[in-house]
């Protein structure tokens, strides 16, 4: 087993997000670093903190930047971060007269945070896309299962009669929820930094909120009340949206992993039949991607302690936390990323028997319309001694073949309509619940429901 499974030849496919993947190799670490101290240049040279000639030779050489991958692995080990021998070699390509405009005014981590930020922006993109993507898949599988009905459960025993549309509406409500808190996520954790030595911008003078502010237009990025480089609850926030997303994911793969049981088989996972193989009994079909989804669930609800213990930091420039959350928000855009992957994949190919969900119903004899039957009978015999009744019938109808309605029948003379109570009619309000998630998808996903 690798360290990380996502970048192993042999796991990627069922670990790794491609897309990603790429976000987060050193290319593009690198790659968003230089935009970063190209984008402050170009934002002090507006103002007239550095020539205008400095910024394009910063430019020139950002733009062109080719670096030694071994030397900066080596000042890496030697600093603990990187920025300081990207900043060297960089005003080694910008040259005299001015190399010393490189990095003017900011610190390490304004280039790291903000670097991580850009990457994040476009990580979100993709996860949102994901998201958005499995739940139009899933509005599509509620709307074409609003009445099919099925054995509700609680306490994993059957209970009383629901449609499968209502049991994925179910699954789409908390994850509209985490699309609906998305933005403003985004808008608290997408924003720039640029505070210098201790965060005050004291290098740059008067006019360091204004070159704080211009940098993050042209980076597109918010621009925070003050610089956050002990404050990280942007994202410890990020990181429990990260775990939530992952947990109701999870959710939503836990009842399809028990609905997929031998004794249950309401769902396959899909109708790919070599999908989940087993190397030694040709009969199974594991539901291997459910199990992903729950494995990457579980490992976030573990990292997410991680990035919360990041937030204790000293000072004005911290000394661990950071590299706390190097070693954990990677990890979790990882798990969330795997987990909307198979659970889009789910949502794609799920399939449904709908015979064999009436047949399970058919096999209780009854025993789901034990709330009914307890309902029809109070007005006649008092509720307590309805549900005696109701319970006497079910204890002979798990010992016997006879049908509740039947037992129940035989014990009372009560003018109720019999013949009415069936399994597909006791769906209650749980159809226009459905249908309310739906309106709901709608109106936050438009054409893609």
């Amino acid at each position: 087993m690798p360290y990380l499974p996502a970048e192993s030849r042999i796991f990627a496919q069922v670990f790794a997000e491609p897309g990603l993947l790429a976000l987060f190799s050193d290319e593009q670490h690198l790659k968003a670093m230089l935009e970063v101290e190209r984008a402050l240049a170009l934002a002090q040279a507006e103002l007239g903190v550095i020539p205008q000639e400095a910024a394009r030779a910063i430019e020139s050489a950002t733009l062109g930047f080719v670096p030694d991958w071994a030397a900066l692995a080596r000042a890496t080990e030697r600093d603990g971060v990187p920025v300081a021998g990207l900043v060297a070699a960089l005003r080694a390509a910008v040259g005299p007269p001015h190399e010393r405009y490189v990095h003017y005014g900011a610190t390490t981590q304004d280039i790291l945070d903000t670097a991580l930020v850009l990457r994040l922006r476009e990580a979100l993109a993709l996860l949102e896309r994901h998201l958005r993507q499995t739940l139009g898949h899933l509005a599509r599988l509620a709307r074409k299962h609003l009445q099919t009905p099925m054995a509700g459960r609680t306490h994993a025993q059957q209970a009383l009669p629901i449609s499968f549309g209502f049991k994925v509406a179910g699954w789409m409500a908390p994850l509209l929820r985490h699309l609906e808190r998305l933005g403003p996520l985004k808008e608290r954790l997408l924003v720039v930094q640029l505070g210098g030595a201790v965060g005050t911008l004291a290098a740059l003078g008067e006019k360091g909120p204004l070159v704080q502010a211009a940098l993050a237009r042209r980076l597109g990025l918010g621009v925070p009340p003050i610089p956050w480089h002990t404050a990280r609850d942007n994202l410890a926030e990020l990181a429990g949206w990260l775990s939530l997303v992952t947990g109701s994911l999870a959710k939503m793969a836990q009842d399809i992993l028990l609905l997929a049981q031998s004794e249950v088989a309401e769902v396959r996972e899909s109708a790919e039949a070599e999908r989940g193989g087993s190397s030694t009994m040709p009969q199974k079909s594991n539901p291997v991607q459910s199990e992903v989804v729950l494995a990457a669930a579980r490992a976030n609800a573990a990292l997410l302690s991680a990035m919360h213990q990041a937030l204790v930091a000293e000072h004005e420039r911290a000394t661990h936390g950071w590299q706390l959350e190097w070693l954990t928000l990677p990890q979790m855009l990882a798990h969330t990323a795997t987990a909307l992957r198979q659970a889009l994949a789910l949502s794609q190919n799920l399939v449904v028997d709908e015979a064999r969900m009436r047949a399970n119903l058919k096999a209780s004899k009854g025993l789901l319309l034990a709330e009914a039957l307890q309902f029809a009978l109070a007005p006649h015999l008092g509720m307590e001694r309805a549900k005696s009744l109701v319970r006497q019938a079910a204890q002979e109808v798990k010992a016997g073949e006879v049908h509740l309605v039947e037992a129940v029948r035989a014990r009372v003379d009560a003018p109720v309509a019999w013949a009415a109570f069936r399994e597909e009619d006791y769906l209650g309000a749980g159809p226009q619940f459905a249908q309310a998630v739906l309106a709901w998808a709608q109106a936050l996903l438009g054409e893609e429901t």
